[in-house]
């Protein structure tokens, strides 16, 4: 799962994506890709699902149990592995472009948007100066 972020005149953004099914905002996220680090799959489904160009970093910031729902109407039980990705531009076309509405919000907001309490906790408590390479 991809915490998409942007600084702007000191002031930290998080990019948020709709479901496809029921609307909501949420953070980027998929199945964990072979061959993959989690963080680079984070990475893949910003760009899949938001076209956010970035490199995420390997650093885990939170994670916290969620359902996901399948086509078949299925649930499956997983755990959501939150990494940060410092977004250097965002693509027009995208593989997911038109299923999903994307928007930057400010921490607090992005936080109020999110259905699940301790995914907002991760997304308040973020602080990209505590980041390798100082990104802020």
């Amino acid at each position: 799962m991809a915490l998409c972020f942007r600084t702007t005149k000191k002031k930290v953004q998080v990019l948020l994506v709709t479901s496809r099914g029921t609307g909501r905002w949420l953070l980027p996220k998929g199945w964990q890709v072979p061959g993959k680090s989690l963080a680079e799959s984070a990475a893949q489904e910003a760009w899949e699902e938001a076209g956010a160009k970035g490199q995420a970093q390997n650093l885990l910031l939170g994670s916290f149990p969620y359902f996901k729902w399948q086509d078949d109407r299925s649930v499956v039980p997983c755990i959501g592995h939150v990494y940060p990705l410092h977004v250097k531009g965002l693509a027009d076309k995208y593989p997911e472009a038109g299923q999903r509405r994307r928007k930057w919000f400010g921490l607090k907001k992005a936080a109020s948007k999110l259905d699940d309490p301790a995914l907002a906790q991760i997304v308040l408590a973020f602080d990209p100066k505590k980041l390798k390479g100082g990104t802020a």
